[in-house]
C-alpha cells in the first residue's frame, strides 16, 4: 500500500488537474451543481453495482469517479467563495469526532447497536427535530424503507425478537391476501406496500440489506433469462413461438450454470 505521503501527493494532483479542466476544457467551465448531479447519481450507481459483483478493479476506477465529483462540487464551491475541499474534509472530521464520544470522549459503549444508538441521539441533540431528517427523500422506496426502520431502531422503537416480525410478515401477508380477494385496488396496493415494509424490516433482523438482495435475484433472474435468449436464438426459434415448458428446459439448465 502506498504510504501516506504517496496519498496526500496523489490527491494534490487530482486538485491541481480539476484546477487546470475548470480553467482550460471547455466542458469543464461549464458545468453546475445542477449538471452534475445526475452524474453523480450515475456514478453512485455504478460504484454500486461494481460493489456486488465484487470487482474490486471496478471499485478502485468507480471510486475514483466519485471522488471527482466530490472534487468538483467542491471547486465550484470555492469559486463562489462558499467552500472548499478543505472545508468539506474538515466539517467530515469534525462530525466523525463528535459522532463518536466513545473514541474521542469518555462514553463507554458495548457493542455496534450502542453505536448507533449514539449516533441518532447525538444527532438529536445537535438540532435535529426528527431522527428522520437524515432520509432523503429522492431514496428508491425500497431503500428508504430500510433507512427508516434502521432511523428508528437506533432510538429503541424497534422489535425485541425477529420472531415477533416474522409474525408481523404473516399478519401483514393475511390482509393482502384478504384484499385481493375484496378486489378493491387501492386497498391492495396499500397492504402490498405493508406487507414489503414488514418484509425489509425482517431482512434487517436477519443481517440481510434488501435492496443487495434484490439485486442479486435481479442479476441472477437476468442471467438465466438471457441464456434461454441464447438457446432460443440457437435453435431459430422466437421465444414468443416457445411453450413455457419448452422454456423451462433451458431455464433449468441456467440454474445449474
Amino acid at each position: 500500500m502506498n504510504s501516506r505521503a504517496t496519498q496526500l501527493k496523489a490527491f494534490d494532483r487530482l486538485l491541481t488537474i480539476m484546477d487546470e479542466l475548470r480553467e482550460q476544457c471547455p466542458w469543464d467551465k461549464k458545468q453546475t451543481m445542477e449538471t452534475l448531479r445526475h452524474l453523480t447519481i450515475e456514478e453512485t450507481y455504478e460504484l454500486g453495482e461494481a460493489i456486488l459483483d465484487n470487482d474490486l478493479d471496478e471499485i478502485k476506477k468507480e471510486l475514483g469517479d466519485v471522488l471527482l465529483h466530490i472534487v468538483f462540487y467542491s471547486k465550484i464551491g470555492s469559486e463562489t467563495n462558499d467552500f472548499d475541499i478543505a472545508d468539506v474534509c474538515n466539517g467530515i472530521c469534525e462530525k466523525l469526532i463528535s459522532r463518536h464520544p466513545h473514541i474521542y470522549g469518555d462514553v463507554k459503549v458495548e457493542n455496534e447497536e450502542d453505536v448507533k444508538r449514539n449516533w441518532e441521539n447525538l444527532k438529536l441533540k445537535e438540532g435535529k427535530k426528527s431522527v428522520l431528517e437524515g432520509v432523503p427523500k429522492s431514496l428508491p422506496a425500497l431503500v428508504k424503507a430500510n433507512r427508516i426502520q434502521e432511523k428508528v431502531a437506533g432510538v429503541g422503537f424497534d422489535w425485541e425478537a425477529p420472531h415477533q416480525v416474522w409474525e408481523k410478515v404473516e399478519e401483514e401477508l393475511a390482509e393482502f391476501k384478504a384484499e385481493v380477494q375484496s378486489g378493491n385496488q387501492d386497498a391492495i396496493e396499500g397492504e402490498f406496500g405493508d406487507l414489503i415494509f414488514s418484509m425489509i424490516n425482517y431482512a434487517r433482523f436477519l443481517n440481510i440489506n434488501p435492496e443487495n438482495a434484490l439485486e442479486r435475484t435481479n442479476k441472477k433472474f437476468s442471467k438465466r433469462f438471457q441464456y434461454l435468449e441464447e438457446k432460443a436464438k440457437a435453435l431459430n426459434k422466437p421465444l414468443k413461438d416457445m411453450s413455457l415448458s419448452e422454456m423451462d428446459v433451458f431455464w433449468e439448465e441456467a440454474k445449474l450454470l
